[in-house]
């Protein structure tokens, strides 16, 4: 089976040497997305910290949006995700958020605290969907 690579410029290029994502038959694995504003190559952030996690969040969720339409697939397509956060005490903001950008079918999901994140974000996301 052969791989291709999904890049677009409307998520945020690579920090690092990897692709976007990454699609293999009907699958599409994409790589963590973090609230990197595309157009600036900057962390999204707020007044405070509450302000700034729901606008990280939301930027993550339009990366993601991105990076998977580019794939020709979207967000209800998603089948899997992972939530890195930099604190659990993120938790509830960041599933406000993420309810709303899921709808009432949401993806079976984890979640965990890690101890950093790239750039210094607060939250990042990786998925996998299938192709619409």
């Amino acid at each position: 089976m052969n791989k291709e690579v999904i890049a677009t410029e409307q998520a945020p290029k690579a920090v690092g040497p990897y692709s976007q994502a990454i699609r293999v038959g009907d699958l599409i694995y994409t790589s963590g997305q973090i609230g990197l504003d595309p157009a600036t190559g900057k962390l999204v952030a707020g007044a405070d910290a509450a302000e700034t996690i729901q606008l990280q969040t939301t930027q993550v969720l339009r990366n993601l949006t991105a990076v998977l339409e580019a794939a020709d697939s979207s967000l209800h397509h998603v089948v899997k995700t992972t939530v890195f956060l930099e604190s659990m005490s993120d938790y509830a903001a960041v599933n406000v958020i993420y309810a709303q950008f899921f709808g009432e079918t949401p993806p079976a999901r984890s979640a965990v605290a890690v101890a950093g994140l790239p750039l210094g974000a607060k939250v990042e996301i990786e998925a996998v969907a299938i192709l619409k």
